[in-house]
């Protein structure tokens, strides 16, 4: 198996150094992660590669809300993804889906080809996917170097019985990378119960405004920036560490089976 890793969401130059400090083994840059992430701005990239020693891959999003672009769209995030190339990223975060659901293969492949050398990541427009079995196929065919998932729900933890499907699907050509909700508790259960070997987390908290001055009547103006959280990453990792180790003190039994799980022995379908 490969060496295990995390990756952090970063959402600041700031949050991405905190990552780094924290021993996180790759970011992901974005902005805007009360909206889910949205492309960082060009400093913001610019300045990040100049600082980070660990690799470093951007979020590509355009705009909050659904996966399916139109063209001029798409042409924005082309246009991002050839500026990280010049910039020397590691890789870039993006996804795009057709109105019925499916992996729009066409547009995908057109910003595929504008990464170049680049890894990309299928984000978590994954998981709206009507077919995830088929869906795996499809980003493999693209050439994906991981993809990032809850499996098809809120929280990673709801997720696992499809995750570790996708795993098996993947069968080691392309990381499945589950994410969201991810804390140094459940993570040694995860990495037990889906066989993943890269996992995601925000590993974020908010900071109390410096403001001195604040007009009770704009008050949902004036909360402190989110930020990477140094003390989370290190747990995170740590809990990492452990499982590698084999001497973590949590639960060695498997994660809890959902009430929609097969039975031992029994497969969920695939359906491609």
């Amino acid at each position: 198996m490969s060496a295990r890793l995390l990756e952090v969401a970063a959402n600041s130059v700031a949050s991405a150094l905190a990552a780094q400090a924290g021993g996180a083994g790759r970011v992901e840059l974005c902005a805007a992660l009360e909206l889910g992430g949205l492309t960082p701005s060009p400093a913001c990239i610019a300045m990040a590669r100049e600082r980070l020693r660990i690799p470093l891959c951007v979020l590509i999003r355009p705009r909050a809300g659904d996966f399916l672009y139109d063209d001029a769209e798409c042409e924005a995030m082309l246009r991002d993804i050839e500026y990280c190339a010049t910039q020397g990223c590691d890789g870039v975060v993006l996804g795009v889906l057709d109105a019925d659901g499916g992996v729009d293969v066409r547009r995908c492949r057109s910003l595929f080809g504008a990464a170049g050398n680049m890894d990309v990541t299928f984000h978590r427009a994954f998981d709206l996917a009507s077919d995830p079995y088929r869906a795996l196929e499809d980003v493999i065919g693209l050439g994906c170097a991981r993809v990032l998932t809850s499996g098809g729900q809120a929280n990673v933890s709801e997720g696992v019985p499809l995750i570790r499907e996708l795993v098996r699907q993947s069968a080691g050509r392309l990381a499945v990378m589950p994410g969201a909700g991810v804390t140094a508790d459940n993570l040694p259960g995860l990495v037990r119960s889906t066989g993943a070997s890269e996992f995601h987390a925000s590993a974020k908290r908010q900071l109390a405004s410096g403001m001195r001055h604040r007009p009770p009547q704009l008050a949902e103006m004036q909360g402190g920036e989110w930020r990477t959280d140094v003390a989370q990453v290190r747990m995170l990792v740590q809990a990492l560490g452990r499982v590698e180790r084999g001497d973590d003190d949590l639960q060695r039994e498997a994660w809890p089976r959902s009430r929609h799980e097969p039975t031992s022995g029994a497969s969920m379908k695939h359906g491609t």
